[in-house]
């Protein structure tokens, strides 16, 4: 069920401060129901209690580097499309009428419902699936972050496949025919890969360098610290656990007994590392196809190259041959034109047969002149055997 609520009045800031924009958000619970809020910063910072810089990270139109961030109640998540704050209790997502954030919003209506399903007891539970009734219970925070990491990693993924399902045929045949019309597909589906790839790295390096700090990974356990700033009963912290989210959770059977309670050790983060690593393996998987078809590209490049560089040495070849045949030409003139030549001469009486052996002396001399040249350039490799 979605309801759209007005901005709270007593929450803007409306002393001597410059009019924020509103912007559009998404505010989902724990029992899946959304509510739009077209609100300005303040109205957010003020709800979840988090500093203006960090709710800067997630202004479109600042360039801020994709990013994973754990603050004392909320995880501030700029990852692609999805610029999201999650607390202990909710998930707001911003411009959720985004064409890629619309199924964001509808994977954590379908699965953060489940939470309160543990505590209505075996009634509400005969209606979990048998698979997902199986699965061990982790906070309401990962379960919101394992749904936009998945949406992340999937979205992503079907975009290399659909860049390797065209680029893949078009270097086969731009190999098979080189042409203008081919190397332009296959310029504009690199540029397409260039960038695909930078948006991958991004991703990857934002949960690389989450997974390299196991106190960044502890400041994700926002219900674990809600536990023990604020001890609760056993049936309330149930509140904070259910399913995971999608089939075939990421974080392993073997790990759940361990990961039962909320007050275990606070510097304990292995459930978090491992579901983090699952999605590294998956993001770091995408980035190797995306490499191995840079090499496929690097590979028919340096084909065409060899082929421009063949055909450049025939034609090269062609002009030494045109070439030399007309020096050798240029000779046999230089004969014909001398003895052209309207100039009175003694020896030109009586010496007409002399004429003929000029005709073929000067020829054979052109000839032998043009043989020693080829000789000479295939000598020195400038023409092939």
């Amino acid at each position: 069920m979605t309801h759209v609520v007005p901005a709270d009045p007593q929450v803007l800031v409306t002393v001597k401060k410059k009019a924020q924009p509103s912007r559009s958000w998404a505010v989902l619970d724990s029992n899946g129901e959304t509510t739009l809020l077209d609100v300005d910063k303040y109205a957010i910072m003020h709800r979840v209690n988090i500093h203006a810089r960090d709710l800067r990270i997630l202004d479109p139109l600042l360039s801020y580097p994709s990013t994973i961030l754990g603050r004392d109640g909320a995880i501030v998540l700029n990852l692609e499309h999805i610029k999201a704050i999650i607390t202990a209790e909710e998930v707001l997502l911003r411009d959720p009428s985004g064409e890629y954030v619309i199924p964001v919003v509808q994977e954590l209506q379908r699965h953060l419902p489940v939470v309160n399903a543990i505590n209505q007891g075996p009634e509400a539970i005969g209606h979990i699936d048998a698979e997902a009734a199986d699965e061990c219970v982790s906070p309401f925070e990962f379960r919101a972050l394992e749904v936009t990491l998945e949406s992340i990693c999937s979205f992503l993924a079907a975009r290399t496949l659909e860049l390797e399902t065209a680029a893949y045929p078009a270097l086969d045949e731009l190999t098979s025919l080189i042409s203008s019309r081919n190397l332009d597909r296959v310029r504009k589906l690199k540029s397409a890969m260039t960038r695909l790839t930078a948006r991958v790295q991004k991703v990857r390096d934002a949960l690389e360098q989450l997974l390299d700090d196991d106190d960044d990974m502890a400041d994700l356990y926002l219900s674990r610290k809600l536990a023990t700033s604020s001890p609760v009963s056993g049936s309330g912290a149930a509140n904070w656990y259910a399913v995971s989210p999608t089939i075939g959770s990421k974080i392993s059977k073997a790990s759940r007994g361990s990961i039962a309670t909320i007050h275990g050790d606070e510097n304990d983060v292995e459930e978090l590392e491992m579901l983090l690593e699952a999605y590294f393996m998956q993001i770091d998987g995408t980035l190797n196809k995306l490499t191995t078809l840079r090499e496929y590209i690097d590979d028919t490049e340096d084909y065409i190259n060899i082929q421009l560089d063949n055909h450049r040495n025939q034609l090269i070849q062609l002009e030494l041959f045109l070439s030399s045949g007309s020096v050798c030409l240029s000779v046999y003139s230089l004969v014909a034109a001398i003895f052209g030549m309207n100039i009175p001469f003694t020896w030109n009486d009586n010496h007409g047969y002399v004429f003929k052996w000029v005709v073929i002396i000067s020829g054979l001399l052109s000839a032998l002149l043009f043989i020693l040249i080829m000789s000479y350039a295939r000598l020195k490799g400038l023409v092939g055997s």
